[in-house]
């Protein structure tokens, strides 16, 4: 095995003398933190087990009840286990997990679907050491179910390492895998533990390739709908390992750090953990994902002697858009592949209501606002839980038995954000992106983002009748309209998609390795040049296409195209061109971070909130809140409950629809 750390051997190595620099840094009154930080992480793990002895022999003292005694907080936990050998580091954060009232499942996760046969082997022998218990007995008291046998299959440190592949039994795992969940009402289980647990990761990349033709969805979107809790989560763990440990790493330490506090005990475990072994292609992972570097994500949100001691494991801050390492490059392309393969069922959270009665839901709508008082519960009860094509047939009866508009009593009788979102609601998909792109441009600014996310996320069907809708509302084009209120670039861009002229249809391979490498040159002319040749392709060809020219546009590069994007551009015409790659990447990933931003710091942003609620609620909301609980480690449904209030709270989380927890 190759080890791409950033923690290797020191030369001309003294355990004696590194002992007695530690036992004077920690002399008299006070401590010299930075020696010791210094000293501790310019030393591989091993050398650290000399410096250890060497302490005891010189100076008759154990030099961790030492440190432990000198410092205090994480820096004494980062410090000291940086002492401890892998094997009893890997012991301690298991023992710690299963210990006391709770468990900490999501340690569990990480270290047991991560760590190689040996390590797990190294594991068992420390624990046992250590603790003077049986490890597995341990966890089988304090886990259940298949999360249970999955943890025990794993530590058993049997998966096949042989390397050798039988084509034949990839093959009969991809079947076995699709007949034990996406073609059963129900799930094997067994089935799925058996060869997740088991199998090479050569033979389980194969099988994933393979299942993915068979199911024409990824093993990672059927783990997330035929499983679900900590062993939905500890599945989808081992398969991101066996994808790519660093990037199975880089994405838990970016969720280790972001929002508000930070999850210390994960960020000090694998900043420990990978520092010899695999830290540079983790860092890499991290810029090819995050478009920032693990660096200054560590600067940002940590501090003092901690901060330092964490940046020097970390080993240096990365170029933003410089080349990839071997590794990324590879993983970038994967991800770009497993995009263009993968065929996403969308689903969404607000369906049809049985039984439907327009003229009883007309008069119940009626009585909620005749006299005195509203009753909004009435209101939200019918309307939150109606198709939009429904709604319409209810606007038409309410006229047509009670001669009046639907639409002005709704706005006489409620308010503020409730009132914006349930006539939202009443109003066609087409009146809506219409009335949205009029307010993004109406007024003293203009909501440039609002712009960017209708036209980038809507079908050439979608733009035609919002066209009309704008047209006939305002008496004005909507292509005039952009040109009026945007300027540039951008304006052109707008232009460009408000057209509805996309091309539709599947990738043409020859194209895209052309379009690709007309991208890439694009890359070294002026940025005029450089965005209208962007925007030939970008505005224009199919998003199938466009996947495959992303996904060979890293060949031609050895770049991403959303880091270039990032690094060569700015503004609007930048955050345009993201939202294209992201929405070609992952649509509902990409509204699950405009919801995610729409609610997040202080103040929310509720005209983006009730934009994407009201459009996505019966195209894709279901996918989007998956997204959103795998990125952000958070349900929607808690985010929008922890934002929001009262009836307009009540409506939004009826349309949100659960709360993946």
């Amino acid at each position: 095995m190759v080890f791409r750390g950033t923690v290797t051997d020191a030369p001309d190595f003294d355990p004696s003398a590194d002992a007695e620099a530690l036992y004077n840094a920690m002399k008299g009154i006070g401590s010299d933190k930075e020696a010791i930080l210094d000293l501790v992480t310019s030393r591989s793990n091993a050398q650290r087990q000399e410096v250890i002895a060497a302490y005891k022999s010189n100076f008759g003292k154990d030099l961790i009840d030492d440190l432990k005694y000198e410092l205090t907080g994480k820096f004494e936990r980062l410090i000291v286990s940086l002492m401890r050998t892998p094997a009893y580091h890997d012991a301690k954060e298991i023992s710690d997990a299963i210990k006391g009232a709770g468990t900490n499942e999501r340690c569990l996760i990480e270290v047991m679907a991560s760590r190689t046969n040996q390590q797990m082997c190294d594991m068992v022998a420390a624990y046992k050491d250590a603790y003077g218990s049986d490890i597995e007995e341990d966890i089988i008291a304090d886990t259940s179910g298949h999360f249970k046998k999955m943890l025990i299959v794993l530590l058993q440190g049997t998966r096949d390492e042989s390397g050798v592949v039988d084509a034949d039994l990839v093959e009969q795992d991809a079947q076995d895998l699709y007949a034990a969940g996406e073609e059963q009402w129900g799930t094997d289980e067994a089935k799925f533990i058996m060869i997740l647990g088991n199998r090479s990761v050569t033979h389980l990349h194969m099988v994933f390739d393979a299942y993915e033709k068979i199911a024409e969805v990824s093993i990672e979107d059927s783990i997330k709908s035929e499983l679900s809790g900590d062993f939905e989560r500890l599945m989808l763990a081992v398969v991101q390992c066996i994808r790519s440990v660093p990037m199975f790493y880089a994405k838990r330490l970016y969720k280790s750090m972001k929002g508000l506090g930070t999850a210390d005990n994960t960020l000090i475990r694998i900043m420990i953990s990978r520092s010899e072994l695999d830290m540079l292609d983790i860092r890499e992972c991290f810029r090819l994902r995050y478009e920032t570097s693990l660096y200054n994500m560590i600067k940002d949100d940590t501090s003092g002697d901690y901060k330092r001691t964490l940046l020097n494991l970390c080993g240096g801050d990365d170029d933003l858009a410089g080349e990839f390492f071997p590794e990324a490059a590879q993983i970038a392309y994967k991800m770009w592949e497993i995009s263009a393969m993968t065929k996403v069922q969308l689903r969404p959270t607000v369906r049809p209501a049985a039984s439907f009665d327009p003229a009883a839901d007309a008069q119940a709508l009626r009585k909620a606002m005749k006299g005195f008082g509203t009753d909004e519960d009435a209101i939200i009860d019918i309307v939150a839980q109606r198709s939009n094509a429904q709604r319409q047939e209810i606007r038409q009866a309410f006229k047509s038995l009670l001669g009046r508009d639907l639409m002005k009593d709704l706005k006489s009788e409620l308010s503020k954000n409730l009132e914006r979102l349930i006539i939202g609601l009443m109003l066609t998909p087409a009146e809506f992106d219409a009335k949205m792109m009029r307010k993004a441009m109406e007024g003293a600014g203009t909501d440039e983002h609002a712009l960017i996310e209708i036209l980038v996320t809507r079908s050439n069907e979608e733009i035609h009748a919002m066209n009309a809708a704008y047209q006939s509302a305002y008496k004005k084009s909507m292509e005039e309209a952009i040109q009026s209120d945007t300027s540039g670039h951008f304006c052109r861009i707008l232009v460009s998609l408000v057209q509805g002229a996309r091309e539709e249809g599947p990738a043409d391979v020859e194209r895209a390795d052309a379009d690709a490498q007309e991208l890439a040159d694009a890359c070294n002319a002026d940025s005029d040049d450089m965005e209208m040749k962007f925007m030939s392709i970008l505005c224009t060809r199919s998003f199938p296409h466009l996947r495959r020219v992303f996904q060979e546009f890293v060949r031609c590069s050895n770049k991403d195209i959303e880091q270039i994007i990032k690094k060569e551009m700015s503004g609007d015409v930048k955050n345009a061109f993201y939202a294209i790659v992201r929405s070609v990447k992952n649509q509902p990933s990409y509204f699950a971070d405009r919801l995610y931003k729409a609610m997040k710091g202080l103040g929310t942003d509720d005209r983006a909130l009730i934009r994407i609620m009201v459009s996505r609620c019966e195209v894709d909301l279901f996918n989007i809140r998956k997204e959103f609980k795998e990125t952000q480690d958070v349900s929607l449904h808690e985010f929008i409950q922890g934002d929001t209030s009262g009836d307009y709270r009540k409506t939004l989380l009826m349309l949100c629809g659960g709360e993946d927890d």
